[in-house]
């Protein structure tokens, strides 16, 4: 028995367990997120018959279908400013538990509003947007409360999991598609969404304080290791105009919008890409439109394990580090590109392409996805919201973009356009963030926050 409870303290103690939470709460994020990626490639009808072998069919054009799959970042533009900040005050326990509960709801009735109207479709997917658009910035500020500063990458690499939510429901889609047909998707990914929300509610708490089943050792290891970041969390006021104004501020936000315009480009049109240009089944279609996501995730902890170890050791500086690994991501997937524009129409090189792109692109996560963490522990969520909620625009405006540039003609001539604004977009967010990028603890951080206090958390 003794043995037991020691395996049980070590293996499953309450700062692991809501690792794990973290992983797979992006995982389900994705799964419910992508799942219309790959089944709209069944719902819209390529003749006048309103039913196929994969189910019932939609008369969609091509921007209809572009629409749907882009409005769901409309919802992402309104709450994921607010959902940083509320989860900053009232914690991120009920914030992200509400959020995934009604998205659950929301993609069970998917099939149901797609049979009413187009517009019911477009609904449930802003809606569906507005709660996930909360669950990024609502990390930060739970993070402060249960992780090291010099580990801060490696618990943001939980939220790259996302990619393994994608990877695991592109070909698990193709396959339900092809054998329940595409309405099956949204019941089961939303059964699962559901079942982990439960486990949400009764599992995880904002802080150690709070949680009613940590051992003492456990909660005095994370008091003591956090303290530094959490003693000003109650402060209600932001100041707007100074985070508004920050260089820092808008380095992450740049460097935000150009990395999500190129993930959702990859994200949600890529099924569409390998069906209409390399003309592969459901199936391979699938099983090879998930390869790039099992790649992210799997370089997302690799780099953010090199991260915090440089950091640990002081062998660079905390800037250095966020620069080194923000060019990584954006130099090397540029190159990529660069390769796919004039060898894309073969399959082989455009799988390779996608896949090792959105590896490189991953080691963002190391770069600055973590540093508003850095530059601001008291408004991190909030700085996360604003940075994300600049990239979620992406996501109907990229969609928007390839609706446009192949509404005459779905070709590789075509897309060929869209990889050039890529690699300028890489471009854009390298030189932005390499210029104004900082690790240093910003003044306005705390009103309360002297300097010998500052000096103290920029050695952390």
């Amino acid at each position: 028995m003794g043995e037991v409870e020691l395996l049980r303290k070590e293996f499953f103690t309450c700062r692991k367990i809501l690792c794990f939470m973290v992983i797979t709460c992006f995982m389900v994020h994705y799964m419910i997120r992508v799942n219309m990626s790959i089944a709209i490639v069944e719902m819209v009808a390529t003749n006048n018959s309103n039913f196929s072998a994969h189910g019932p069919t939609y008369q969609w054009n091509e921007h209809q279908r572009n629409d749907i799959l882009g409005c769901f970042f409309w919802g992402f533009l309104l709450s994921a400013i607010p959902g940083g900040r509320l989860s900053e005050i009232y914690g991120t326990k009920i914030i992200l538990g509400t959020a995934m509960l009604i998205s659950s709801v929301l993609t069970i009735v998917t099939p149901l509003a797609c049979h009413l109207h187009y517009y019911c479709v477009v609904a449930v997917r802003v809606v569906l947007g507005l709660a996930l658009g909360v669950s990024w910035p609502s990390i930060p500020p739970l993070a402060l409360n249960w992780v090291a500063p010099a580990d801060t990458s490696k618990f943001m690499a939980h939220t790259i999991a996302c990619a393994l939510g994608a990877g695991l429901t592109l070909p698990v889609s193709g396959y339900i598609i092809a054998l329940l047909m595409w309405p099956s998707v949204f019941y089961i990914t939303g059964a699962i969404s559901l079942v982990w929300t439960a486990f949400w509610f009764y599992l995880v708490y904002d802080s150690p304080e709070k949680h009613p089943r940590i051992s003492s050792e456990e909660k005095a290891t994370v008091t003591r290791e956090t303290v530094g970041l959490r003693h000003s969390k109650g402060e209600k006021e932001t100041p707007w105009i100074k985070i508004l104004l920050s260089g820092p501020v808008w380095a992450i936000v740049v460097a935000d919008f150009c990395l999500q315009f190129n993930t959702n480009i990859i994200l949600n049109e890529l099924p569409s890409y390998m069906d209409r240009v390399l003309h592969f089944n459901i199936k391979k279609n699938g099983l090879l439109s998930s390869l790039p996501y099992f790649a992210t995730y799997l370089m997302a902890v690799v780099f953010c394990y090199i991260a915090d170890r440089w950091r640990k050791s002081n062998k660079f500086s905390i800037v250095t580090i966020r620069k080194l690994f923000t060019s990584i991501s954006f130099c090397i997937p540029a190159v990529l590109f660069l390769i796919q524009i004039y060898w894309g129409y073969d399959e082989v090189v455009s799988v390779i392409v996608f896949t090792l792109s959105q590896g490189f692109l991953a080691a963002s996560t190391a770069g600055f996805i973590s540093n508003s963490m850095d530059i601001s522990p008291v408004y991190s969520g909030t700085i996360f919201g604003l940075a994300f909620t600049c990239g979620a625009s992406t996501g109907y405006f990229s969609s928007k973009l390839v609706a446009v540039v192949t509404s005459e003609e779905v070709s590789f001539q075509q897309w060929r356009y869209i990889f050039w604004i890529l690699i300028a977009l890489d471009v854009v967010g390298c030189l932005f963030y390499y210029i104004f990028g900082s690790g240093d603890i910003q003044k306005w951080n705390s009103v309360e926050q002297n300097e010998t206090e500052t000096r103290e958390l920029n050695r952390k």
